[in-house]
């Protein structure tokens, strides 16, 4: 299990500030929407100055045509992250190509798909997909593994039956993680460390109890602790 920070501050200042007092340990960064939308790649670049062994999560869950998603990949393969997402509901043709576009690159990034936002309750998921959480999740999951992506994104109680569905080396990457019972804010399927390691959970994503607590180093090194327990 690789603990991911979200970096969700209102400002590039504010964010690197938060890198910079977590500098120490060699963590997953996860950079999203609007940090990215708003601070390109000078801000990935200024992460990796921080810490040059922090990896790079961008969290920008592609959806296009397939040829326009491939192009994105490929520039996003160029600006030298470790690790982004795509929308599994792109299909398996979006799938392959991105997939295809990425062979040339030597160390190319991981890619994992988004099956079910965890903002989704089973009522609002089932009027736009037509099938329940779990089904569809691991309907997406086995699309994206024989497609040849390296995982998906879903909530933690999803990773068991989408790892048994495709393979255990197949990655989760679980959002919606309150390590100490924290609020669940606008979350709908959220859950507690232990909980996401009994369920295999390989990448946690943690971002407001860090970014939140009066002392974020502190709070990472407890969370760090259950980890490695």
């Amino acid at each position: 299990m690789e603990l991911c920070v979200a970096l969700d501050l209102p400002s590039a200042q504010e964010n690197l500030a938060l890198a910079e007092s977590l500098k120490e340990h060699n963590i997953w960064m996860k950079v999203g929407f609007r940090a990215y939308i708003r601070d390109g790649k000078a801000f990935i670049d200024a992460l990796k100055k921080i810490n040059p062994k922090f990896k790079i999560f961008l969290d920008l869950k592609l959806y296009d045509i397939p040829n326009t998603m491939a192009d994105a990949a490929e520039e996003i393969a160029k600006l030298g992250v470790d690790m982004f997402n795509i929308h599994a509901s792109a299909g398996k043709v979006a799938m392959q190509t991105v997939m295809e576009r990425l062979s040339s690159y030597e160390n190319r990034p991981l890619v994992l798909a988004v099956t079910a936002l965890t903002s989704f309750d089973e009522e609002n998921f089932t009027l736009i997909y037509e099938k329940g959480i779990n089904e569809k999740a691991e309907q997406f999951a086995k699309m994206s593994y024989e497609n040849g992506l390296d995982g998906v994104v879903c909530s933690t109680f999803e990773s068991r039956a989408i790892k048994e569905a495709t393979s255990n080396s197949f990655l989760t990457l679980c959002p919606a993680i309150r390590p100490f019972g924290e609020d669940a804010g606008d979350q709908k399927r959220v859950a507690t460390l232990e909980v996401a390691q009994v369920e295999g959970v390989n990448f946690p994503v943690i971002g407001r109890p860090i970014y939140k607590s009066e002392n974020p180093l502190e709070k990472l090194e407890a969370i760090l602790n259950i980890i490695a327990d």
